[in-house]
């Protein structure tokens, strides 16, 4: 029992001794990710009081830079990108050729409002689905573990079970964000911060953390 108490902890849990630099030490873990705006009107020209763009996009890095990208109605597109600050209310933009921005903003894992603006964060991969482990290995990770169960929905919230051979399990809900090939599931009492490869409807995560692979085929509908 003390084993499988054991290993359930360190496959969801955040070390004490992880590095700075670590997305998990990242102190606004939400805004990370593609955010997209679209006009409720998508006509082409004029502009008049529609506004002037059809759609934004804004990406945001953990090494406080961003990217915006503006699709005027014309069809051509505008492109900025800088460095960001941001504290609980209140974001600055401030871009590469010197000029600054500060927005008041409001935050959850798939919605930001800047400017009067909703935006809507978007899934990047083909990830969402229901994912089960036909492998889950390595130096860690114990004979009592038989199973892996994760479910990533589109809106970004999550929900891990671990399952044993004696049927014990253990689930954990939360929030998930992505960069570059790093997913990250957020819950309470801890982060889990793992690299992921996709191929069609197989999904590998490693974390070399914690000394575990697991390799996931994607449940049909």
């Amino acid at each position: 029992m003390t084993k499988w108490i054991s290993l359930m902890c360190l496959l969801f849990s955040l070390s004490s001794t992880v590095k700075a630099e670590d997305l998990t030490q990242f102190d606004f873990p939400l805004l990370l990710g593609d955010w997209y705006w679209f006009s409720p009107d998508q006509q082409s020209e004029p502009a008049g009081e529609k506004g002037a763009y059809k759609a934004i996009n804004i990406s945001f890095k953990s090494d406080y830079r961003f990217n915006v990208k503006l699709l005027n109605r014309d069809g051509s597109v505008e492109e900025a990108s800088g460095k960001y600050d941001l504290d609980e209310t209140t974001i600055v933009l401030n871009d590469d050729f010197g000029d600054s921005q500060h927005h008041e903003y409001k935050l959850n894992h798939n919605q930001l409002m800047l400017k009067g603006a909703q935006f809507t964060k978007i899934l990047p991969n083909n990830l969402s689905g229901a994912w089960y482990s036909d492998i889950i290995r390595g130096k860690d990770v114990g004979e009592e573990v038989e199973q892996l169960a994760l479910m990533l929905r589109p809106d970004f919230l999550f929900s891990a079970r671990i399952s044993g051979k004696e049927g014990k399990s253990i689930t954990h809900r939360g929030v998930y964000f992505l960069e570059d090939d790093h997913l990250v599931l957020i819950y309470r009492g801890g982060q889990q911060d793992s690299q992921f490869e996709l191929s069609s409807n197989t999904l590998k995560l490693v974390d070399n953390q914690f000394g575990m692979e697991a390799v996931l085929q994607r449940q049909s509908p």
